[in-house]
């Protein structure tokens, strides 16, 4: 097991009983030249449509509200520290040069919507119009960094993934990781269901290609996740009324502490 211990997510504790009332994302600059408080706002309210009301700050530090939710935007003269990003490059799929393109990092913001009545799938669609509305606006933005779910979002993808929430569909991609594991047999795992309250779930050693594994717990995650279902040891889950894939919860292969596994 030494060499998946690098791959493996710190998962602390129930996972049902664990969702955040803050969500929180990393937008990573190349320059020193800072976003536009004024350019961000008018593309919300533009190409969102949104209601952004209580602006308060500059383009150092602010606050606004939309739909209710309390939004911080802070810029930081530096880097991520690089031992941080450094593991998560070495298992990311999503930005494949990100090593190449990171090299140039030089400053980030970070983003917080906070808590409130509001559930956090709202709160997560606010944070992905904010986030995309820094990278259209910031010529010098690589993309986004989320450590509680590990991700790591280059620009063009991220918005072209935002960009679901205009066909109200969600972007699953940018909210929880789904990791792949290619060996004899194929694996796959989420990171971040914890931000919704929920369990991981993952698939371990299908003949099912990693590819069509993905696509496969994609479709799950969305379904728990949209529909705010919670899967339970011993059920079945399907998309069809054939199709009964049992549901077993047990200590995790590639995370801490328990997962939920669909067996197929």
């Amino acid at each position: 097991m030494g060499f998946f211990d690098r791959f493996k997510k710190k998962n602390k504790g129930n996972s049902e009983q664990q969702k955040s009332d803050l969500v929180i994302s990393m937008p990573m600059f190349n320059s020193d030249e800072n976003y536009s408080l004024e350019k961000i706002v008018n593309d919300l309210k533009s190409y969102w449509h949104l209601d952004v009301s209580e602006i308060s700050g500059d383009d150092s530090v602010a606050t606004f509200k939309i739909e209710n939710e309390i939004v911080a935007v802070a810029f930081m003269p530096a880097p991520i520290p690089h031992e941080e990003l450094e593991s998560v490059i070495a298992y990311n799929y999503l930005y494949k040069n990100s090593k190449e393109e990171l090299s140039t990092l030089k400053t980030h913001a970070i983003v917080s919507v906070m808590g409130s009545n509001a559930d956090n799938v709202e709160r997560f669609k606010i944070l992905t119009k904010v986030n995309a509305s820094i990278l259209r606006t910031a010529d010098n933005s690589l993309g986004i960094y989320q450590g509680s779910q590990t991700l790591l979002l280059p620009k063009n993808l991220y918005l072209d993934f935002a960009d679901f929430l205009l066909e109200d569909m969600l972007p699953i991609q940018l909210w929880v990781y789904i990791g792949i594991i290619n060996d004899e047999k194929s694996s796959v795992y989420t990171y971040g269901m914890k931000e919704f309250g929920k369990s991981e779930v993952e698939i371990i050693n299908s003949t099912m290609t990693g590819g069509e594994l993905y696509d496969f717990l994609l479709q799950i995650v969305n379904y728990i996740i949209e529909s705010d279902v919670t899967l339970n040891d011993g059920e079945t889950i399907g998309f069809s009324a054939e199709q009964k894939i049992k549901i077993t919860k047990s200590k995790a292969i590639y995370l801490d502490g328990d997962s939920l596994k669909l067996e197929i």
